[in-house]
């Protein structure tokens, strides 16, 4: 048995991925604890009933919720850090994330026989590890230095992050990433042995019903397209929907759920073509192990994933393995991530080309106008979620990687 610390830059509820490994790794017999940083009151609560009956622990390095005493300081560091950076170039560890050197010192005093990264102050807090003897992995769940649009690079310390990623990739025995197309180019990037595939997927057990078995009965309704994000706005594909949304000829509901500002409503509003403002409805986001019961009120999927960054084109997108989970037909952009998944399972709806709205349009239609098309291509979700991209299948991976380091 060894004893396993998993870092992640916030709140344990907003990381499904950390927690499906700190549950694989926990019940394969290792002592498992899972560190963050703790700011907001109600992803704390989320946290708190996320936690009941888990077989490892969470430790929060960090506290700096509304009241707290370390708020100010926290964040004026946060804001300093920014400032040096954008003025005399200089690179500190707060400009990684929260609570960085927290992280460093917890790790430290933790002494875990395996140290396993999720984020950018994971990756310095990790390169720290290594320098001292300790064991430690990563997860690249995002190509960290590549996720960023062209205005935020400049902004960011990508140079630097992408040292910290090369020096972990070539000293690391766990690293991790999302798919194959991620994998691929991570090793030509940094001429490093490809990092082990492990798909962001669901376990068999959550599948929750889908739409039509719980409508089965039902007076008819419009067909119900769902897309969600934590946060709704600019650059997550919306734009494409709506450009869609003037070439459909058909009754549909479009369902957005996020978090969403007044003032992205506003400019959600502006993109809506006349005549689709009701029909248009804005949710919550909801705790993850409520999301997948959610999804699977609605009949198609939308990941409309754009190819910048870099880190999005090659990653596969959360959304359409929660959709698979959930039983919905799916329409994806194709990204290279997406095709990889896509490709393996061309059954389960659409792909279609990037920016184009016309194509979107024509994808919809096509599930819309066929009810015998959407209901098979609902099927062959579901199907593809029990048995090709599933976490049973992926947990073996994890498991024997982490036995390969004894």
């Amino acid at each position: 048995m060894a004893r396993i610390l998993i870092l992640i830059g916030g709140h344990c509820c907003t990381a499904p991925r950390p927690q499906k490994e700190a549950d694989t790794l926990a019940a394969a017999g290792h002592e498992v604890t899972v560190a963050g940083v703790w700011f907001d009151p109600e992803l704390v609560r989320r946290d708190q009933a996320l936690l009941k009956d888990r077989a490892w622990t969470f430790c929060p390095v960090l506290d700096f919720r509304p009241g707290r005493p370390s708020r100010l300081g926290v964040r004026l560091q946060a804001n300093l850090a920014r400032r040096l950076f954008g003025r005399f170039g200089l690179a500190t560890p707060a400009l990684l994330g929260y609570g960085t050197r927290r992280m460093l010192r917890f790790a430290q005093a933790h002494r875990a026989d395996l140290t396993i990264v999720h984020s950018e102050a994971g990756l310095w807090v990790g390169q720290r590890l290594l320098r001292q003897g300790y064991g430690v992995g990563v997860d690249f769940e995002d190509w960290f230095s590549q996720d960023l649009l062209p205005a935020a690079r400049q902004q960011r310390p990508t140079q630097w992050m992408a040292e910290l990623e090369a020096h972990l990739l070539r000293h690391c025995d766990y690293c991790l990433t999302t798919s194959q197309a991620m994998a691929n180019a991570i090793a030509h990037h940094y001429q490093v042995p490809p990092p082990t595939v492990v798909y962001n997927v669901f376990p068999r057990g959550d599948l929750p019903l889908s739409a039509s078995e719980q409508s089965a009965g039902a007076e008819t309704r419009p067909v119900r397209l769902h897309w969600f994000s934590q946060t709704i706005g600019p650059g997550r594909g919306l734009e494409l929907l709506f450009a869609a949304l003037a070439h459909l000829t058909v009754d549909v509901e479009v369902h957005l759920r996020g978090q969403c500002s007044a003032q992205t409503q506003r400019w959600l509003m502006q993109l809506l073509p006349p005549g689709w403002a009701d029909r248009v409805h804005i949710h919550p986001t909801v705790p993850n192990h409520e999301l997948a019961a959610c999804i699977a009120t609605y009949d198609i999927g939308l990941a409309l994933e754009l190819s910048d960054p870099p880190s999005t084109d090659l990653t596969v997108s959360n959304k359409l393995f929660q959709y698979l989970q959930a039983g919905l037909a799916v329409i994806v952009t194709d990204t290279a991530g997406q095709r990889e998944a896509f490709q393996q399972v061309p059954a389960i709806g659409h792909l279609v080309a990037l920016g184009d709205a016309i194509a979107l349009a024509r994808a919809i239609e096509d599930l819309v106008c066929h009810p015998a098309k959407l209901q098979a291509a609902q099927a062959a979700a579901r199907t593809a979620a029990q048995t090709r991209f599933c976490w049973e299948l992926e947990a073996q991976k994890l498991r024997s990687l982490v036995a390969g380091l004894d």
